[in-house]
């Protein structure tokens, strides 16, 4: 028994060197500090930084620096990197590249400016000491991003300047410090930018060119194994810091440059973005934030008035320097206060790149002991000032935006609900996927699966048959935190059971496979599709899916005259917007000017953020005008409309049948909005319809055009 006692005390002997002991007090404080600090309003980072200069080698010295604590610090550190690379709304990024590169001038140039003179004049360092110490005030390290990242709003354009300025800023100090460690060892010639020049562009050759076409074959060739997706990405991560690191800059260049490498193939609302975000915010970046802790040196404060001095001047320096950047960033581009804050809270954290300059510069003996520690508290003080000014920003966009958010759309999303009739279970697993993509993330409400099953003796059975079928979907499905509600109703008529579920589950937006035969009129769960269109009164999706999501470079949304005046178009725009958002590719609007600039408009206002381009269609009897530009790697997106609409013309029905066979490998999508249709009064009397002289009327316009193209040829 005594030496039970000596042997578990031997355990807790400090510093700790159980693994599997410091393994979960460190998840116990992830637990824990974001938890205990919220009922003081105190951003959960800071707790971990605290918590990580509380039980370092400088504090009680519970946990010593390992390589067991330096290899998850290193993988949280990259995982930030990588995911703000991933989480870069692309089409945002390439519209405000300017803005990007304009920010990332001012965040590099301003802290340099005002840093080198306060070193070489005021702390009395020599020339080289003097340039890396201020190039390390234009650094910064997204230490904030998660908070906008779980805030919602990391696709709001502040956010997106910064992240570009901070590779752009972090990338010319890092060449920077290569030049200056090249100039300490007599090497700064020729060759050494030869070197350096044609490794970046061949790191850069690799990563755009090659990681694409490799990681895009994976994903299609092993589309069920969902696990080997995740992988697969950690491994494109790491290889790409390690691809960095040999050409010659710091391994966190490789991390965000590998997720701007992958972020066209991972939709954001995708079950792997989940689990990369899940993992990274759970476990590895937590790590780096209390690593980060550990540096700090409180003592240094106490060991004399030289390191204070140099501690304080560089803290105030690094500060204002990135305050003066996010103002002159207000300016030039008019943002307002709270996007400033945004903007200086997340460009005003320095941790990796920082560390990474003066380490290399103290080992070279170029710096001092005091540029060291005072560095160190500068993280911590950066660190924690950064937390709490993107918090106090993030909330209040966030707000902001909600509340500036059009009326029918604010209760609206949250009671979004999205129906999937199912025909047969091969086509369901895209048609999910597709639902995931478009469906906001604010809604509580699941997404429905229903299946309609004949009433006869084998209809208990196929029920049975149903339940059993779906299961996979549901798994599918809460791999992206998704519900997933499913219904099974019996019913003579399809298309009478889904139009009454979409009612009775207030459902709007229906999503249904393409027809079983070849031919858009021929009939969908036993059905004709035109009783589907008519009977279900929803904005309903009719979706045909080739191939992978992956593969697609545009979206072709063809818009006919006048059908952005229907009520639901609003909600089509909204999810068109929000799918190329989610596969990072451009919109091109096919219509007349006067449709193109409505939708323009609606957009603005709706405050979407899609890239829009435009091509004339003035004739739209000739198909050819329409189908000459589509491509195979060209996502379709018909938007069509009920008979009896206002926006409703004959000649558009016979398209769809003309995409189908000429386009039989893009993904196609025909869109039949929720519109202001009003029921006759003829149609209360059951012995009355005007359905044979709605097709007498047809019949005739289509003689005339007919007669018409035959005198045009004449």
């Amino acid at each position: 028994m005594i030496e039970f006692f000596k042997h578990f005390l031997e355990e807790f002997e400090l510093p700790l060197s159980n693994p599997v002991l410091i393994f979960s007090l460190i998840l116990f404080i992830i637990l824990l500090s974001p938890i205990l600090l919220k009922k003081i309003n105190i951003p959960g980072i800071i707790g971990l930084i605290i918590s990580g200069v509380i039980i370092g080698p400088h504090g009680l010295n519970i946990l010593a620096k390992n390589s067991a604590v330096d290899l998850f610090s290193t993988i949280g550190l990259l995982y930030i990197m990588f995911i703000a690379g991933l989480e870069l709304d692309m089409n945002e990024f390439k519209a405000n590249r300017n803005k990007s590169l304009l920010f990332g001038f001012f965040t590099f140039i301003f802290p340099l400016t005002i840093g080198f003179p306060v070193c070489f004049y005021l702390l009395q360092y020599d020339f080289n000491a003097s340039f890396l110490t201020a190039s390390m005030f234009a650094t910064h390290t997204l230490v904030a991003y998660p908070i906008v990242s779980k805030l919602g709003i990391a696709k709001n354009q502040a956010v997106a300047i910064t992240v570009g300025g901070t590779i752009l800023t972090d990338t010319a100090v890092l060449i920077i410090l290569a030049v200056i460690m090249g100039s300490s060892q007599g090497n700064l010639n020729q060759a050494f930018w030869i070197k350096l020049g044609v490794s970046l562009a061949i790191f850069s050759a690799i990563m755009f060119l090659v990681i694409p076409r490799i990681a895009k074959w994976f994903f299609k060739k092993l589309e069920s194994e969902k696990h080997a997706h995740y992988i697969f990405v950690l491994s494109v991560v790491f290889f790409a810091a390690f691809l960095a690191e040999v050409a010659g800059v710091e391994p966190i260049i490789g991390a965000f440059v590998a997720g701007l490498a992958l972020n066209p193939l991972i939709p954001h609302s995708s079950a792997l973005m989940n689990r990369i975000e899940f993992i990274g915010n759970s476990l590895f970046i937590p790590f780096f934030l209390i690593s980060v802790g550990m540096l700090v040196d409180i003592s240094v404060i106490l060991s004399g008035p030289n390191a204070l001095i140099v501690a304080g001047t560089l803290s105030v320096v690094a500060i204002f320097g990135k305050w003066i950047a996010a103002f002159f960033t207000q300016l030039v581009f008019r943002y307002t206060k709270t996007e400033r804050q945004l903007i200086f809270g997340l460009s005003s954290a320095h941790a990796a790149a920082t560390l990474a300059v003066i380490l290399v510069g103290f080992k070279a003996k170029i710096l001092d002991e005091n540029i060291l520690n005072g560095t160190i508290i500068l993280i911590l003080i950066t660190c924690i000032v950064a937390s709490f000014a993107t918090e106090k920003a993030a909330k209040k966009i966030a707000i902001c935006e909600e509340e500036i958010s059009p009326a029918h759309t604010g209760d609206k999303i949250l009671e979004e609900h999205i129906l999937i009739p199912l025909a047969k279970t091969s086509s369901t697993a895209s048609l999910l996927d597709f639902a995931l993509l478009i469906k906001d993330k604010k809604s509580a409400n699941p997404v429905t699966l229903l299946t309609i099953v004949p009433n006869n003796d084998q209809a208990e059975i196929n029920i049975l048959k149903y339940k059993k079928a779906v299961d996979k979907f549901v798994i599918q499905a809460s791999a992206s935190e998704v519900k997933i509600n499913t219904i099974a109703r019996i019913d003579h008529n399809p298309a009478s059971g889904i139009a009454r579920t979409s009612k009775e589950i207030m459902s709007d937006i229906v999503i249904v496979g393409w027809p079983r035969k070849t031919g858009f009129i021929d009939k969908i769960f036993g059905e004709n599709v035109d009783s589907i269109i008519n009977n279900v009164d929803k904005s309903l999706f009719i979706c045909r899916f080739q191939h992978n999501f992956i593969e697609e470079k545009r979206l072709v949304f063809i818009c006919p005259p006048f059908s952005e005046r229907g009520v639901g178009f609003q909600l089509l725009l909204q999810k068109i917007c929000r799918l190329s958002q989610e596969l990072s590719i451009p919109i091109v609007i096919y219509g007349e000017y006067k449709t193109h600039q409505s939708i323009v408009q609606i957009a603005t206002n709706l405050r979407l953020n899609a890239k829009l381009g435009f091509k004339s269609i003035l004739d739209w009897e000739d198909f050819d005008a329409i189908s000459d530009e589509i491509k195979d790697t060209d996502l379709v997106v018909f938007n069509l409309s009920r008979k009896g609409s206002v926006s409703y013309q004959s000649i558009f029905d016979k398209l769809p049948q003309k995409f189908e066979k000429s386009f039989d490998n893009n993904n196609i999508i025909l869109v039949y909005p929720q519109d202001d249709r009003q029921e006759s009064a003829m149609d209360a009397y059951e012995d009355f319809t005007a359905t044979p002289l709605t097709k007498g009327l047809e019949a005739i316009e289509q003689i005339g055009r007919g007669l018409g193209s035959i005198l045009k040829k004449g």
